[in-house]
């Protein structure tokens, strides 16, 4: 099994880096309470965080804005992962504590301003490949049934099958979703500038520590960038 970003993408967005870790015999049952309280308190931080007033401006949002323009979708409409989060922190609302993986990349993507989302290696089919969708990709959201698929030009992260998640980083498909069962698990950290490759490789390794400290597992790092595009997993 490999995790590959395409050269299409790549061509897009020549500075794209991708962070990944991957874990295998984590323990995802329970709740954490100390991080419970770590994802409290990046949640109040955010709350009282100016740069997140005017969260389009934030030039770790701004330039995912800018990416979602660039491959057709209107960033007003559709939120990537880390608006998304950032807009709920800002208001105060508490995260829902899914499971500890979850409730981890919560809390890493708020204390870094990146996107950060994670799948089941054991109900992925094959490669893990972020693309441009061709427009015939089946894809589940998370905790539906309905089947839809994505025009062509979006970025798609797809396995052989099916669509793990949407508009690279808005919306997570079924079938890869976490549960407290998963065992075996592959977080990606995306990155754009201003985010550089020294810092991606030192925030995706933090990720990997935590995954040890609160999942435990054999856990390592992969990084996906124009000069290397693909990883065996």
């Amino acid at each position: 099994m490999k995790d590959i970003v395409s050269k299409e993408v790549l061509a897009k967005f020549p500075d794209y880096i991708r962070g990944v870790v991957i874990a295998r015999g984590v323990d995802n049952h329970g709740e954490n309470q100390k991080l419970i309280e770590l994802l409290s308190q990046m949640v109040e931080k955010a709350t009282h965080d100016e740069s997140l007033q005017e969260i389009k401006s934030h030039p770790r949002i701004a330039n995912w804005r800018q990416a979602y323009t660039d491959f057709g979708t209107n960033p007003n409409k559709f939120y990537c992962s880390i608006e998304s989060l950032g807009r709920r922190a800002r208001r105060g609302d508490q995260l829902p504590y899914i499971n500890t993986l979850v409730a981890l990349f919560n809390y890493f993507s708020l204390k870094h301003m990146v996107p950060s989302g994670g799948d089941d290696l054991e109900s992925a089919d094959g490669d893990l490949r972020l693309t441009l969708a061709k427009g015939d990709e089946p894809f589940t959201p998370l905790n539906s049934e309905t089947v839809e698929y994505p025009p062509a030009g979006e970025v798609i992260y797809v396995d052989n099958s099916r669509v793990m998640c949407r508009r690279w980083n808005w919306r997570q498909g079924d079938h890869t979703k976490l549960s407290p069962e998963t065992a075996n698990v592959a977080i990606n950290v995306d990155c754009l500038p201003p985010v550089a490759k020294g810092e991606a490789k030192a925030i995706t390794s933090e990720l990997a520590d935590l995954v040890r400290e609160f999942c435990g597992g054999e856990v390592k790092c992969l990084f996906l960038d124009a000069s290397q595009n693909e990883a065996e997993i």
